[in-house]
């Protein structure tokens, strides 16, 4: 109707719709309730037929619909197949097959989904398409998932850009979805891909002013959609009053909800208020009339009583058919005889499962008794009270925790172990050590000792500067221990490895030197038992996120009665690290560890490695001994760091050198005890502005002889004593 006033025209709108589904007006009760010049979308009723459809060999036959049809948002009543032994849900969603979670529980890649933690707590996505799911429908064939909208700058030109599922199993569905464009003065062409030059479809949004609230519009999806792109353009480039920034995406219409609310404000052109949209997307072609096979038909589903799926990736499946459509005599046809076979096959299964699981623990007490659990057992009943609680984990925690021991997840190899990083079902990292002490056939007593060894020595300790052992696990072939996670590696891969992103100061170091003085202090005097760690080097010194040092690899250590001075052993240890005077006597005291921490001092102080060889000599040469010559001849500063190098921490540098000449000390009596080389560290740090740094209680007499003597620790790797018993790598944590 034209009134006399242009600007009195009104916009109207017809629509069909289904009185059942709508709220009547009290005004009108053969009107809808809430239905404005703003409303989009009403549900509407349509009656089908089925019609004969070739699917490559089957063929559905023509029958009429039943008298009732489910809604469309339901889906009919047939059992949904979720897979025995399976986790079926995550979160409140349900994942039938062919959808599955774990490895054997899917089809294939293409419907794998992953159960993550959100902010909404744990959600399930298709890991192929990365898509969040929100709904699995076995019966209609078709998934709702939470899609991204594809967003449109403000600029004048046109924009395309798109979404593509090509290659994989899903589709678009053309009965749930429909295109939406949102903007003003926007035309909005719909294509198959972004290179297309003919529109699938489009629709236009010519005007928005004051009075309209929702700047928008909608068009149909073809069928057998894979890939979507938008090319929006401006109706009106200079109206830059109402522009606003455009998107366009896919949406299931069954989902008014998600529409509302989704136009910002005008003055905001900076994107629009929602990211994702529900849109269904089919995995399979549902049929709702019995399926009828072609004669010599390859497809293993049975043609009478039966639906057929379709499925995309050319795999057929089938459901028989219930009491929702059609004749309610119809069954599938063998189902007695099936039945019976299943029973049987569930009997033997489960048989030979309990006789697996009877093998399996018998396995397992093996491993245990052979890993030295009845040991392990006896050294923390003698040691009760004086050890620290720990957890006997079982081979599938720790099996879960690595990925099955997946070689991405290895952090380290040594001469001792593998370690690998794992995360527990409570969500802690840690690190999981499988040790190389017990070979497949033959027990090595001197490793098991070892091994049982190290988990007697970390349960005695408690210290902030000591890797923590959480627990271990006997009952697999190969012994595993588990300890807190240190992210930051070694010391001895910070100091020689290529890290420019984080230059090791002075300050840092001298406080990772006070950290390892104070666990070796601890471990000779405060703990409950004296403990000699017996291989202390940088790459047995791994750094937190904070870049604390904690000490770990504690395999050949050692704990002794209190008045025992020394412990007569096998020369074990590293090259580089070893005290000359345990070297030539047997004998290991806790000055040997001093000595060990002298030469850290010293790669702290040069950042050169312990035992090095250039390419024109054949000699190999040990930084002590280097650094002892250089002290001799006063050229010890030409040897420092350069990072480290400067006015303000000259006299520091000079200070932790002469303590670590003393470390060095060919003499172990003269050597300073641990709880004293902690002290002068915490004074050198604390006391920089005083000048107290100039404090030296020993000679320097014995340099020569010192010198003599580190020659042996750097003698030839052809001596058959150092091949037998010397350590050149370890595990890293």
């Amino acid at each position: 109707i034209e009134f006399s006033n242009p600007g009195s025209k009104r916009c109207t709108s017809a629509f069909i719709f289904d009185s059942s589904r709508l709220k009547s007006s009290d005004v009108d009760p053969q009107f809808p309730y809430n239905i404005s010049i703003n409303t989009t979308h009403v549900p509407a009723t349509l009656m089908w037929y089925s019609v004969i459809c070739n699917l490559g060999a089957a063929i559905c036959q023509k029958l009429k619909p039943a008298e009732n049809p489910p809604s469309p948002v339901q889906s009919p009543s047939i059992p949904i197949n979720y897979k025995y032994g399976c986790i079926d849900t995550c979160g409140n969603i349900g994942i039938p097959f062919p959808f599955g979670i774990e490895v054997g529980c899917y089809m294939n890649n293409w419907f794998r989904v992953t159960c993550e933690e959100t902010m909404d707590g744990f959600r399930p996505f298709i890991s192929s398409i990365n898509l969040q799911l929100l709904d699995v429908s076995f019966s209609e064939g078709i998934v709702l998932v939470n899609n991204s909208v594809v967003y449109i700058n403000c600029l004048r030109e046109t924009n395309v850009v798109g979404i593509n599922l090509t290659g994989t199993p899903f589709l678009f569905s053309d009965v749930f979805n429909r295109f939406v464009s949102v903007g003003c003065d926007s035309l909005a062409a719909f294509l198959r891909s972004p290179t297309d030059d003919y529109p699938i479809g489009w629709c236009a949004q010519p005007h928005c002013d004051n009075m309209t609230s929702e700047a928008m519009c909608s068009a149909d999806i073809p069928p057998n959609l894979s890939s979507f792109a938008a090319n929006v353009t401006q109706i009106y480039p200079s109206n830059e009053n109402n522009r606003l920034c455009g998107s366009a995406f896919i949406v299931d219409q069954r989902y008014p909800d998600s529409l509302k609310r989704i136009i910002p404000n005008r003055n905001d052109t900076s994107k629009q208020s929602r990211s994702y949209f529900p849109t269904t997307l089919l995995w399979g072609t549902h049929k709702r009339g019995l399926c009828e096979l072609r004669e010599g038909s390859n497809i293993s589903c049975r043609s009478d009583g039966a639906y057929c799926w379709a499925s995309l990736s050319e795999t057929h499946l089938c459901v028989c058919h219930l009491d929702s459509y059609g004749d309610s005599d119809d069954v599938c046809q063998g189902c007695g005889a099936s039945i019976g076979t299943i029973f049987v096959l569930l009997g033997a299964w489960q048989s030979h499962k309990l006789l697996k699981r009877r093998n399996n623990t018998k396995l397992k007490q093996k491993y245990f008794k052979r890993n030295g659990g009845l040991l392990l057992q006896q050294q923390l009943s003698n040691n009760e009270g004086k050890v620290e609680k720990i957890k006997v984990f079982t081979s599938k925690e720790l099996e879960k925790a690595t990925d099955y021991y997946n070689e991405n997840r290895i952090l380290g190899q040594g001469g001792q172990g593998t370690v690998y990083k794992g995360m527990l079902t409570d969500g802690n990292i840690v690190a999981i050590k499988k040790s190389k002490l017990v070979e497949e056939k033959v027990l090595d007593d001197k490793k098991l000792k070892q091994f049982i060894n190290e988990v007697i020595i970390l349960s005695q300790i408690n210290h902030r500067n000591v890797v923590k052992l959480l627990g271990c696990c006997l009952e697999t072939k190969i012994p595993l221990l588990v300890y807190e996670f240190i992210p930051n590696g070694t010391l001895y891969d910070l100091l020689h490895g290529p890290n420019e992103e984080f230059p090791l100061t002075w300050e840092i170091r001298l406080r990772i030197a006070i950290a390892i003085a104070n666990a070796l202090s601890y471990l000779h005097s405060a703990a409950s038992v004296p403990i000699y760690h017996r291989d202390i080097k940088s790459s047995n010194i791994l750094l937190d996120d904070k870049y604390n040092a904690k000490v770990s690899d504690f395999g050949t250590s050692i704990s002794v009665a209190l008045e025992q001075t020394h412990v007569t052993t096998r020369v074990q240890g590293t090259f580089g690290y070893l005290d000359p005077e345990y070297f030539r006597s047997n004998q290991f005291t806790e000055k040997s560890d001093v000595y060990s921490f002298g030469v850290v001092l010293v790669e702290l102080i040069t950042g050169q490695k312990p035992i090095s060889s250039s390419e024109s000599e054949e000699v190999v040469r040990s930084l002590a001994n280097f650094f002892l010559l250089s002290m001799e001849e006063n050229a010890f500063l030409n040897v420092v760091d350069p990072l480290v190098m400067n006015g303000n921490a000259k006299e520091e540098i000079v200070a932790v050198a002469k303590l670590a000449k003393r470390c060095l000390n060919l003499n172990g009596k003269k050597r300073p005890t641990m709880k004293k080389v902690a002290m002068e560290l915490e004074q050198i740090r604390s006391l920089k502005e005083a000048n107290v740094i100039e404090q030296s209680t020993y000679e320097d007499s014995d340099i020569d002889d010192m010198i003599e003597a580190s020659d042996i620790a750097s003698c030839s790797t052809s001596s058959s004593i150092i091949n037998d018993s010397v350590t050149y790598d370890s595990v890293t944590l």
